[in-house]
């Protein structure tokens, strides 16, 4: 997925040159895409520096939210990789699209709000998303859970799968008063040794009731007829020479209740899984865009607002850097805004490198425009 410089510089005679002047700096480097912000409440500068903080904690859970929306419906579509990406779309755009040509959804955050309630508006929609996502993956995944138990069971070696359906009722003594019939396990190696052996492990055993039922790569299970009484003895003599008797009892009922405990889980499993698909493709594009708005409007607003000063005048415009493109464009960013370095506050935070209440800069990452990073990796984990 590509990666997006969100670029904000002051205003020059107008927006439409700043934007222009920069366009013709990254000719060969960079496409320049103008990224629209409509001029939202500001209030007083006091109430933009307190707001800041609360924009990168939102900003930080918003994107941790989508990237969890995104991973999500990947594990949910495992066996339908090739319908990732059709699902992961921002208002029906793919995502670079969306970003490029951004526009500012009033309808869902009208700029007559004050920013403290956009940001609270936000924040609310994505933490009930957010909430949901574990609800709904919680129940999928049990179903999943307990279905994959069982499949285990049903596939895994003999020592620890599930015997019913290998089993048939004809291979059982049932309903005697003296006599029961064991499933044992034997290994390959073994097979001509259980043969010779199991009969005289234990007096009354039935001769000749030994019969081979299946066989993995690793071992077989054979059934044995013996009288109830030495039961407990056989197993003891049985283990002493590596044969396994497993608790098995038949018991129609069970082994019906089981096949049908699988179909039911298997049936929950597909009914779920439609509206869950449409759930999160609805709920990411929701917590993208909000993400979006978050980062790249209000962020970008408050920041230009707080350093470029009133009234409200500034471009800001997105980039798309190749790895190859990089610092070129970063030297040239650089070199066409180097007059903001002279500007005392600007100055005060890159000689000085002290955190300035309101910015929402660092000084390892400090440049004299204001700088986002949008990168729509979402599926890196």
């Amino acid at each position: 997925m590509a990666e997006y410089w969100l670029v904000s510089a002051p205003g020059e005679k107008t927006q439409q040159q700043t934007y222009e002047a920069l366009k013709s700096r990254m000719v060969g480097m960079s496409p320049v895409y103008k990224f629209p912000i409509p001029e939202l409440k500001v209030g007083t500068l006091d109430t933009l520096v307190g707001l800041s903080d609360d924009l990168n904690k939102v900003d930080s859970f918003v994107e941790s939210t989508t990237r969890k929306l995104a991973h999500y419906m990947v594990d949910v579509l495992e066996e339908h990789q090739d319908r990732v990406k059709e699902n992961l779309l921002a208002n029906g755009h793919e995502l670079s699209n969306y970003v490029t040509k951004f526009q500012w959804d009033s309808a869902k955050y009208p700029i007559k709000q004050s920013l403290r309630n956009l940001t609270e508006i936000i924040s609310k929609q994505v933490s009930q998303i957010e909430h949901d996502l574990k609800t709904k993956s919680a129940a999928y995944n049990n179903i999943k859970g307990t279905l994959a138990s069982l499949e285990r069971k049903s596939t895994g070696s003999l020592l620890t799968r599930n015997l019913g359906e290998l089993v048939k009722k004809e291979h059982f003594v049932l309903d005697s008063e003296y006599l029961t019939t064991l499933l044992v396990v034997v290994p390959k190696a073994l097979f001509n040794e259980w043969k010779e052996k199991y009969w005289k492990l234990t007096d009354m055993v039935v001769p000749e009731s030994s019969k081979l039922l299946f066989e993995d790569n690793e071992h077989g299970l054979f059934t044995v007829t013996l009288f109830k009484k030495v039961l407990e003895e056989f197993k003891h003599h049985a283990r002493d020479n590596k044969f396994l008797v497993r608790d098995f009892v038949y018991d129609e009922q069970a082994l019906s209740a089981g096949k049908n405990e699988i179909s039911k889980l298997e049936s929950d499993r597909k009914r779920q899984f439609g509206p869950l698909v449409r759930w999160l493709r609805v709920n990411f594009s929701d917590s993208f865009t909000a993400w979006i708005h978050i980062k790249a409007s209000q962020k970008v607003f408050v920041e230009s607002v707080l350093r470029y000063g009133l009234p409200v005048n500034f471009q800001a415009m997105l980039l798309e850097p190749s790895k190859k493109t990089q610092k070129k464009i970063r030297d040239s960013l650089d070199t066409a805004y180097s007059y903001l370095e002279s500007k005392s506050f600007s100055a005060t935070v890159n000689e000085q490198a002290i955190d300035i209440p309101g910015l929402m800069i660092s000084h390892q990452q400090y440049y004299p425009y204001v700088f986002y990073n949008i990168k729509l990796n979402l599926l890196e984990r």
